[in-house]
Parts: structure tokens; sequence; C-alpha cells
């Protein structure tokens, strides 16, 4: 089962915790990954997703709104490649999946029904 998640909420409320401006200085990531946090999570696109889970940020509420996006398309695509947002979740630690057991399940289901997948999966 996964989390329920008030996708009319952002990062920042869900998590309560505001994160100060970025200087003016800061790379062309770090400004949106700050700009994805005030954004509601209803809102967020598979790239917006890619990038949150690739940076680690928010995990506890991305990860079910990614999942929920794999399960309906695994090899769905951010701005990247064909099964980017699938390769973002497979690589986060170990440790993501021991704290989110049914998460882990769901990815492993996910992953045991695809039949065709692409070196750079495979290797993931």
């Amino acid at each position: 089962m996964t989390r329920l998640v008030n996708r009319d909420r952002s990062l920042e409320e869900l998590e309560r915790d505001r994160w100060p401006a970025p200087s003016g200085d800061v790379t062309r990531l770090v400004a949106t990954v700050h700009a994805l946090r005030r954004k509601p999570i209803g809102e967020l696109t598979v790239e917006d997703l890619r990038l949150l889970v690739r940076q680690d940020v928010g995990l506890t509420y991305v990860l079910p709104v990614a999942l929920e996006v794999l399960r309906d398309d695994p090899m769905t695509e951010g701005d990247m490649y064909e099964g980017d947002l699938l390769a973002a979740v497979l690589t986060r630690s170990p440790e993501v999946w021991s704290g989110s057991p049914e998460l882990g399940r769901e990815l492993r289901l996910i992953v045991s029904e695809l039949s065709d997948l692409t070196p750079f999966l495979k290797q993931d």
C-alpha cells in the first residue's frame, strides 16, 4: 500500500520545511529543485519527478507518485531517455527501500513485469 499524498500541497508544505530562496549564483539545477519544492505534488511532470528523485528530494512524498506513474507506463520518460524515471527510481540507495518496504515491493513487481529492458535499465 502506498502512502496517500495530498496532491494539492507542495513538498514545502508536506514536509513543513521552507528552504530559503537560493542565491543568484546557484546552478540551474539548484534553482529548479527549489522551485519544484513549491509546486503542488499533483502538478509535477514526469521530468519534475525524475529530477527530484535523482536529487533525493522529498522522496517520502515523491516516490509513491513516481511509482504510480511507472505502474501505468514503466518506460515513461522525462527529458532524458525512455525509462529515465524508472532508472532514477531504481538507483536510489538501499536505505530508501528498507525504510519503505511496501514501495520496494511495488517497484520489484513493476520491474518483474517488464520483458525488454534497455541496456541502461538492465545495469540499474
